[in-house]
């Protein structure tokens, strides 16, 4: 999974200037994560990781240059996305 991850986390970062790389990889690890969840919860048959990363993909090819402004209509999230930590990228 680390390294479907990864590359989904590159992506992200090509698409959203605005992201550090550690708000990429929370970003990343949240759709991974809310897919594989709502799926479960849906009773859908695992589809593996290669099923997850092709939709995280279609979800970062389409939001990921907006994912930054997400935390000003969605508090709930803002602690793990306005972190401080460290620098960009």
């Amino acid at each position: 999974m680390n390294d479907y991850q990864e590359r989904l986390i590159q992506l992200l970062l090509e698409k959203n200037q605005a992201l550090t790389a550690a708000q990429a990889r929370t970003w990343i690890e949240l759709l991974w994560d809310d897919f594989e969840t709502s799926s479960a919860k849906a009773g859908a048959t695992y589809m593996g990781s290669e099923m997850t990363e092709r939709i995280v993909t279609q979800w970062v090819n389409r939001y990921g240059a907006t994912l930054h402004e997400f935390v000003a209509t969605n508090p709930k999230y803002a602690h793990l996305l306005n972190q401080d930590h460290g620098g960009k990228h």
